[in-house]
């Protein structure tokens, strides 16, 4: 039996009541959306690309799924708990994910997150545990949610949302179907979050040395006018820095970028008096 949080006072669908070609064609559907991401190529792509293949994968492995899926990424484990993005298959649920992330602070995602367990909700306005949200979200004609956590060695880094504009959608089935997504969706998530961060190192490292080395030549190029010494150049550029209010590495390209067009100037002089 699937383990989840459900609604109080609500009558989930029942394992055992599903009509055995549906469940059937179901499992076709979740394999299909597995396969799809294990063919899913993050070099390349961004992240919120990558995320967007991932709700609509999810949409298609998980049943009832007719208001549309949302994916939601934490922050790298061992950051500030918060949210660094989030991707949806349709209008309402990036509405409804604002609301939820943005604007109250709660609902099924962020308790699935906390709690690490499946949440199900089958009539979100009259949800006590989010008497805010699930009053907003059923205004725009959702009812039922489901919310499975997205779990790398116990750790939570993100969420699978799946909203229904039904009642009572959501049930054990639907529960079993989403985990089992879950967890491959776990892996491509948190693998292209970790590529995309060792990418950004990289362009970080990059950027440090192209900015050094422009560094060093206005350095070299105040030495050549003042004959005095790095540590004087350096503690110009520095000065020009604080004073202007801007960075250390764009002051050194405006000497730089100064000198070539002083240069380039004298050479057309001196090409044209020939």
């Amino acid at each position: 039996m699937a383990e989840f949080d459900a609604q109080a006072n609500r009558q989930a669908p029942i394992e055992g009541d599903l009509d055995p070609e549906q469940s059937v064609s179901d499992d076709d559907d979740l394999a299909a959306g597995i396969r799809g991401l294990s063919a899913m190529v993050a070099a390349g792509r961004s992240l919120q690309q990558v995320l967007g293949t991932v709700a609509e994968f999810a949409a298609q492995a998980i049943p009832g799924a007719d208001a549309g899926v949302g994916v939601t990424l934490l922050r790298p484990i061992g950051a500030t708990m918060g949210v660094q993005a989030w991707a949806a298959t349709t209008p309402v649920v990036r509405e409804i994910d604002i609301v939820q992330y943005a604007t109250l602070h709660e609902g099924p995602c962020i308790s699935c997150m906390q709690t690490r367990r499946a949440v199900v909700s089958g009539s979100l306005g009259a949800d006590k545990r989010w008497p805010r949200f699930g009053n907003r979200v059923a205004r725009r004609g959702v009812a039922s949610a489901l919310a499975l956590p997205l779990l790398i060695d116990g750790q939570v880094v993100g969420s699978i949302n799946v909203y229904a504009r039904d009642k009572d959608v959501f049930g054990e089935h639907a529960v079993r179907l989403g985990s089992a997504f879950a967890a491959p969706a776990a892996v491509s998530v948190y693998n292209t979050q970790l590529l995309v961060a060792a990418q950004e190192r990289a362009e970080q490292l990059q950027r440090a040395l192209l900015s050094r080395k422009v560094i060093d030549q206005a350095i070299g190029i105040i030495r050549g006018r003042t004959g005095g010494t790095e540590e004087d150049a350096f503690n110009r550029l520095k000065r020009i820095s604080q004073t202007d209010n801007i960075r250390l590495a764009a002051v050194a390209e405006r000497f730089v970028a100064e000198t070539v067009r002083r240069t380039q100037e004298r050479h057309s002089s001196a090409s044209g008096g020939a």
